[in-house]
């Protein structure tokens, strides 16, 4: 399994280019796929910062995440592009970012480079904000409420 602790990954990287993506992951789609893939080419090593089921619950609807972190993090191992992963309880990527400093910080289409939540900390310590992936035009949210609807029927 690619998943790593936080504090060993800044000597595992040393010497590479390094991008990070982050994101919940709930229920793997094809936009989480061509947001990693674009990520990945922004660099040498991609690590993707997961939220904890801790952190999904703080931010997201009721009864979320619908994987627990356990399944996500072996989801998103199975990508190729992804080398290492990482899970965060916080709200947001900051510290994350704090402590591994990479290279770039990916997000998906959904932001542009001025929105990005961590952006005044990626670029207070001389790293570059990136917009990678396909246009957002399909979320967890959606792929949920057309279960729901068609289970309703």
């Amino acid at each position: 399994m690619k998943l790593r602790r936080l504090e060993e990954l800044p000597e595992a990287l040393k010497g590479k280019k390094v991008v990070l993506a982050n994101g919940c992951f709930d229920i793997l789609h094809v936009g989480h796929l061509r947001y990693l893939k674009g990520a990945r080419q922004l660099g040498d090593a991609l690590v993707v910062a997961i939220n904890s089921d801790r952190s999904v619950r703080a931010i997201k609807d009721e009864g979320r995440p619908i994987l627990d972190e356990g399944e996500r993090v072996a989801l998103v191992s199975a990508f190729d592009c992804v080398d290492h992963i990482v899970l965060f309880d916080e709200p947001d990527a900051g510290r994350v970012l704090q402590v591994l400093r990479p290279a770039v910080h990916a997000k998906g289409t959904d932001y542009t480079e001025q929105t990005v939540p961590e952006r005044d900390i990626v670029l207070g310590y001389g790293g570059a904000v990136r917009i990678t992936g396909d246009p957002k035009d399909h979320s967890t949210r959606e792929i949920i409420e057309r279960i729901l609807e068609k289970a309703q029927k």
